[in-house]
């Protein structure tokens, strides 16, 4: 599928592949999964060119300009999937959206702790196998 963004010069190529959720498929972990009817469908970007680094000799200076280029870039991303205008004028000029926001963060940066307790807990007890080091 093409899909075109601001012009055609700024083009977006998908695969989109018919899924058998019974099978998974190792190069489809990113992709997004959606459902249509009876049919299941894995999408993701033809080519989608994505790099890294060696988070086991990377520099913290260099971890830190790679953490700013992916946040900014996720940022891009989601700045491009709406309509900026409505999306604004849906959210009004309150900050009871910024707030929603803060507290759902908040509530979830706890159930998060209460997780990781709860496995340290089951680790300690040993209801939980680990592999450290891995």
């Amino acid at each position: 599928m093409l899909l075109l963004g601001r012009d055609d010069g700024d083009p977006l190529f998908l695969r989109i592949k018919e899924a058998q959720p019974s099978v998974l498929e190792p190069l489809l972990g990113r992709s997004l999964f959606a459902t249509h009817g009876r049919h299941d469908f894995y999408v993701r970007q033809l080519w989608d060119w994505k790099t890294s680094v060696d988070v086991e000799t990377i520099l913290p200076r260099g971890l830190a300009a790679y953490a700013a280029a992916c946040g900014w870039t996720l940022a891009r991303a989601h700045a491009r999937s709406g309509d900026r205008i409505a999306i604004a004028a849906y959210l009004g000029a309150s900050g009871r959206f910024d707030r929603a926001v803060a507290e759902f963060a908040a509530g979830y940066a706890d159930l998060n702790e209460r997780d990781h307790r709860d496995l340290a807990e089951a680790v300690a007890e040993g209801r939980v196998d680990v592999v450290e080091g891995v």
